[in-house]
């Protein structure tokens, strides 16, 4: 994509840096339900204060790398790798049950921002292979222009700003990190929107966190949906 100035002023490119779960893929509790069972095979017991404790800060901390959010909980980067791989295998055994789906007018709205000549990036705190089975099971494959995991960014995922700037570098798309749009549904997507600059930063409140959380975490707008999406960038335009 060139880097010029675009000559259509009404409709200025932007970089759209879009979360995948709670974004524009509906979660279904798969994360819970993949960190459950990755936790029983390292022998953290249902229905104890141990596993409701490490549940709650998953749920907490919806948006950040996986790997980091393991990190915490297990303390040796043995025993996170170790539950990192078993959440990733668990998490793909659901994803190839035909447990996940896209949310209501996520792939019109990214088909509509390529339109408009936005260029598009999916980012996860997954790892690659989850993300590609995510994308697999979809049909999205070739949806977006660019896809990233944290791996692609050097290891840091959310919140830290890394799979943005990435985004932008290798895209090439836009000028300045102002021109970058970040949507996403955690207060991590919020943080690493407005750690890397971004002009826009957009809640949406299909996933995890809510409409406060949002906004104290940084978001300039806050949407029912990544339907609404194309439509702010137009009326920013206009």
């Amino acid at each position: 994509m060139s880097n010029n100035t675009p000559t259509n002023t009404t409709t200025p490119r932007r970089l759209v840096v879009l979360d995948m779960a709670g974004t524009t893929v509906a979660d279904g509790g798969l994360v819970e339900r993949a960190f459950e069972r990755a936790a029983a095979r390292l022998g953290v017991e249902p229905g104890t204060p141990d596993h409701a404790a490490k549940l709650q800060y998953v749920r907490d901390t919806m948006g950040e790398s996986k790997i980091s959010v393991f990190r915490h909980l297990f303390g040796t980067e043995e025993l996170a790798r170790r539950a990192n791989s078993a959440f990733e295998e668990a998490y793909a055994e659901l994803v190839d049950g035909g447990l996940v789906e896209p949310l209501p007018g996520a792939r019109d709205a990214i088909v509509e921002l390529r339109a408009q000549g936005h260029t598009v990036v999916l980012t996860t705190g997954f790892a690659r292979v989850t993300q590609d089975a995510i994308l697999d099971a979809l049909g999205w494959r070739d949806l977006a222009d660019l896809t990233l995991c944290p791996a692609d960014a050097g290891g840091r995922g959310r919140p830290y700003p890394d799979m943005v700037l990435t985004a932008f570098l290798r895209t090439g798309a836009v000028a300045g990190v102002h021109e970058v749009v970040v949507a996403g549904d955690t207060a991590y997507d919020m943080l690493s929107g407005v750690r890397a600059g971004a002009g826009t930063v957009a809640g949406v409140l299909t996933g995890a966190h809510g409409r406060e959380e949002l906004e104290r975490n940084g978001a300039t707008h806050v949407l029912a949906s990544v339907a609404q999406l194309p439509g702010l960038l137009t009326r920013e335009s206009s």
